[in-house]
């Protein structure tokens, strides 16, 4: 009895686990993104606004002090930052009013104008210099690219495109995997052997995201009239989902059966 609860607890909760750690993860990432953002980016540009908010309420009071006549002289450094007496209103109107997702939805706004400069002509120039100046400093040319790459394949719009879908005997002879061609062979590769190569990318079950890229001549690949999204479909399944123009006639299968029956064990059945 308890062995057999032992067993039901493992393999419940492994199937559990199963299911919700991928949506914990995900969550867990989507909240560390969103932390590093307002801490980052949120509570700097939360300072800049409430400086805003300070020199808007420090000229309001030299106009009404100068009306008055009772504001006096201040330096250039009281003008910069501020009276403290504002300051400190400020900090209180942020507690009071619970303003620190200003900071917070205005990095977004920042984040976006961004984006928008880098996508630009001009900015995309401006940024390529900023980006050979971290390649040349030492420490940073050694993190900088790795951690691109990462955020370059998990959100840059440009994803891996493929042209065509096609079977290639990998990773032995006689073994057939589907493959998405992704574009030529290396030019070393063409001018070094005859022939045209390909460069094929073998998406692994269940998580197509990641799998082998391989260079094949062209005429050691088989193309296949499929769609690439049955074709990942196929793959995520692990050959369960088979694209409807592949599948066989019932006639068929059982054709394919009895074919790879033993000869004694084909003949028994026809008997029967």
């Amino acid at each position: 009895m308890s062995e057999s609860f032992t067993k039901d607890f493992k393999r419940f909760f492994l199937s559990g686990l199963t299911a919700v750690l991928p949506t914990l993860l995900t969550i867990a990432i989507i909240v560390w993104v969103l932390t590093m953002i307002q801490d980052y980016v949120g509570q700097h540009i939360n300072v800049v606004a409430k400086w805003c908010v300070v020199q808007f309420r420090t000229i309001n009071g030299i106009r009404v002090a100068g009306a008055t006549g009772t504001e006096g002289p201040r330096t250039w450094w009281q003008i910069l930052i501020g009276p403290k007496m504002q300051w400190e209103r400020t900090h209180q109107i942020w507690r009071t009013y619970h303003l620190g997702w200003v900071g917070f939805v205005l990095a977004f706004v920042v984040i976006y104008i961004f984006g928008r400069f880098v996508g630009s002509l001009v900015g995309k120039s401006i940024w390529r210099v900023i980006e050979r100046a971290f390649l040349r400093t030492p420490v940073v040319r050694g993190i900088y690219p790795s951690v691109k790459q990462v955020t370059d394949f998990l959100l840059a719009e440009r994803k891996m495109e493929a042209s065509r879908v096609v079977a290639v005997e990998y990773p032995r002879k006689g073994v057939w995997s589907v493959g998405l061609v992704t574009g030529p062979g290396m030019r070393t590769l063409q001018n070094a052997n005859e022939g045209t190569y390909l460069t094929v990318f073998i998406p692994s079950s269940p998580t197509p995201v990641t799998g082998y890229t391989i260079t094949v001549r062209r005429d050691e690949v088989i193309d296949l009239p499929v769609h690439i999204d049955d074709a990942l479909r196929f793959t995520i399944s692990g050959g369960v989902i088979m694209p409807i123009n592949e599948q066989l006639t019932a006639a068929e299968i059982e054709q394919a059966r009895l074919g790879a029956l033993p000869p004694l064990m084909l003949g028994k059945e026809q008997a029967e």
